[in-house]
């Protein structure tokens, strides 16, 4: 055995926590160069198809808006030392901030800074798209310690004509259906909100294309509302395809998982994630829709009504650190992605494999002995299981019933319950 094969391998959650690192520092917004850098580092692990939709372009009832880029951004007192400094986190600017470049004195200054009293060491993030304005965010302390007196005040950024930048990733199924895996890439310097989400995407995606998949997935990387809005926009012709989503978001950080529902609240996509967290035991909450939060409320609106749930550890607003510069590296850990990564798998696993079945011989019980299905169970642990999961499916199978109606109805486990079915389509007994 030689060296290079002594060393332990990165595990995927590692891996995740790494493209987090490597993502954290840029500064993102809903357009711009930090969108696409964004996009460039994740096409590494993901090929993406990346679409580029003009200024101006209407989308559904919106418009999309100009193009926002920022160089630098700093405060300089008398003596020319930046007091706040771009170049040292993004959330240091107020979201599209206007080009500006002044002196001014503190008292007149203070109207254009942002800070949080409650937590005097962190920096807020904070926007302002669609308003013309300027400003930065600040500690509160870095704030107190500033003497009166005059300021430099300097933002290097443009808004201009350009495109909104969003981009796919497609997994090829056995069937046309799609599922959509949706994340927001608008965020800067946010370490769970966003970019553990957009990670835990990326590995989804790597783990799919392993695979082979029975429903096409598509995973759509966008900024939040607007990227949403003009995807949809722009496949409102095609969106029939769409039978099942998930949005991605506040996917790294210590709390148990949640799950947001449909609009719906019955979609297969929500019945399957209730199952799937109840059945793993894990802590968790389901709550049910409400029309705030991520993406989940355009793809839900009532004009698509898709059955698009939203999947996260604590919600967006529910932890102290959220839209703050402690919501950094060390707030996300790869266990918690990697936990969340592991129920995208176990869902989208019984999602592919939920199948309504009819009975080919349906009156009476079928004699499984003679074909061996009895015989094929022989010195399994959990023989009786499998065996009452065949009866199961068969007394189910009537073409109403899904695989996950019998795993429910039956309390077997989906997996037993699938391998069950498909033994007994093996022996002709079944069909889709």
């Amino acid at each position: 055995m030689t060296a290079s094969d002594e060393r332990p391998t990165t595990s995927t959650g590692e891996q995740m926590h790494a493209l987090v690192e490597r993502l954290y520092p840029l500064c993102r917004s809903i357009t711009g160069d930090g969108v696409r850098a964004t996009l460039d580092i994740v096409g590494e692990y993901v090929p993406l198809q990346v679409h580029e939709v003009p200024t101006g372009t209407q989308v559904l009832d919106w418009t999309v808006p100009q193009e926002w880029n920022i160089r630098d951004a700093y405060i300089a007192d008398s003596a020319g030392n930046r007091v706040v400094d771009f170049a040292a986190s993004s959330l240091h600017v107020l979201g599209y901030s206007v080009p500006v470049s002044r002196t001014m004195p503190l008292a007149e200054l203070r109207a254009h800074l942002h800070t949080l009293p409650d937590h005097p060491t962190w920096v807020p993030y904070r926007t302002s798209y669609y308003t013309p304005e300027w400003g930065f965010c600040l500690a509160q302390e870095t704030l107190d310690a500033l003497p009166d007196g005059e300021y430099a005040v300097r933002i290097d950024s443009t808004l201009a004509d350009g495109h909104l930048t969003y981009a796919e990733h497609v997994v090829p199924g056995q069937v046309p259906d799609e599922v959509i895996v949706s994340c927001h890439v608008c965020h800067p310097s946010l370490a769970n909100d966003n970019l553990a989400g957009i990670a835990v995407a990326t590995f989804l995606a790597r783990a799919l294309a392993q695979e082979t998949p029975y429903y096409t997935y598509r995973f759509i990387y966008a900024p939040g509302t607007i990227g949403a809005i003009t995807w949809l926009a722009r496949n409102a012709e095609r969106v029939d395809r769409v039978k099942h989503g998930l949005v991605l978001a506040c996917a790294g950080d210590p709390g148990h998982l949640t799950y947001k529902q449909s609009r719906r609240g019955d979609a297969e996509i929500d019945r399957v994630l209730r199952h799937v967290l109840t059945a793993s035991e894990r802590p968790h909450h389901v709550a049910e829709f409400t029309p705030y939060g991520y993406d989940e409320r355009q793809y839900c609106s009532p004009g698509f009504d898709l059955g698009v749930g939203s999947l996260s550890r604590t919600p967006y607003a529910g932890y102290p650190e959220y839209h703050t510069s402690a919501d950094n590296p060390d707030f996300v850990s790869p266990e918690a992605m990697a936990d969340t990564l592991a129920v995208c798998r176990e869902a989208f696993a019984v999602l592919d494999r939920n199948r309504r079945y009819v009975n080919l011989s349906p009156y009476g019980e079928p004699q499984l002995g003679r074909r061996g299905l009895y015989d094929s169970l022989g010195g399994r642990s959990d023989a009786k299981q499998a065996q009452m999961a065949m009866l199961w499916v068969l007394s189910l199978s009537d073409g109403e019933h899904s695989l996950l109606d019998v795993a429910e109805r039956s309390g077997l486990p989906f997996d037993t319950v699938a391998v069950a079915a498909g033994a007994l389509h093996g022996a002709g007994l079944i069909k889709a």
